[in-house]
């Protein structure tokens, strides 16, 4: 049995996207990113679900900062539509509401709500956990903007459903293993991403991606981050539409490589479903 690795609680959007990846599969949850890579590295799970970005929210886990230190490979990928629901104490009503309480891209995520109600906000660890301490209250004054699931897990009333700002709200996550999975056959839809130094000359990155404009490969994602509090050269996230294997693919990171102190390939998997959707 896969046993999954996590952060937050059970009910959680993550507990969610690991349930539906691994329906067969052992969850462990777990109280940081940091915490559910390590969970992986150390043979206590076999692989862990960390969600990278929202449509709505940008950037959810510094997935750049964490992976590449890791020794994790990416080996898979999913789209989780988010719903959240407003929950409260059994017997509470809307009127009686004064704070709600939510992680922080979930608040981000509900604007329009928090804005019509006037309510105080606290942020939660997890939207999950926002529920738990809703229902170990047991205050018709506190409120938690949660997954639906989370409702019937710590026995809370849904005082409104479905209030996330963008009906079309979506988190895609990435699998992370120990090993790197057996990559698709080229030809088939498939994602690989990577990171990168640049040198520290001028027009280095300019030159870097030059291969893959001139090669015609799709850049999805690019993100720059510095390691540590020097000014050293940035270090770049990039995720791309493409097989290594495919001679676009190949020549433009070979490109990529003259122009770069280091080029690690984190992850080759399927792109999703959802992406064929845009």
């Amino acid at each position: 049995m896969t046993t999954v690795a996590y952060q937050g609680e059970p009910g959680s959007n993550s507990a969610t996207a690991a349930r539906a990846l691994y329906p067969e599969g052992g969850q462990l949850a777990c109280t940081s990113f940091e915490q559910a890579l390590d969970a992986v590295t150390l043979g206590t799970a076999d692989v862990a679900v960390i969600p990278v970005d929202n449509s709505s929210a940008g950037r959810v886990a510094d997935v750049h900062h964490l992976l590449p230190e890791s020794g994790l490979f990416i080996v898979g990928e999913y789209f989780l539509p988010i719903r959240f629901d407003l929950m409260g104490v059994p017997g509470a009503s809307l009127h009686q509401v004064e704070s709600v309480r939510s992680h922080v891209h979930a608040l981000g995520q509900c604007r329009k709500l928090l804005r019509e109600g006037g309510w105080h906000t606290l942020v939660s660890d997890d939207t999950a956990g926002a529920a738990r301490e809703v229902s170990e209250l047991g205050d018709p004054r506190h409120a938690a903007l949660a997954p639906p699931a989370a409702a019937a897990l710590h026995s809370l009333e849904v005082l409104r459903s479905g209030v996330e700002d963008d009906p079309d709200n979506t988190t895609r996550f990435v699998v992370l293993s120990r090993d790197a999975s057996a990559v698709p056959h080229p030809g088939e839809p498939t994602m690989t991403s990577l990171f990168f130094c640049v040198r520290n000359i001028p027009s280095a990155l300019y030159k870097a991606l030059g291969g893959f404009a001139t090669n015609g490969v799709n850049l999805t994602k690019i993100e720059s981050y510095q390691m540590g509090a020097g000014l050293n050269a940035s270090r770049f996230y990039v995720e791309i539409e493409g097989h290594p294997d495919e001679q676009r693919i190949a020549l433009a990171l070979h490109e990529l490589r003259f122009f770069s102190s280091e080029v690690r390939v984190l992850g080759v998997y399927p792109a999703h479903p959802h992406r064929l959707k845009n």
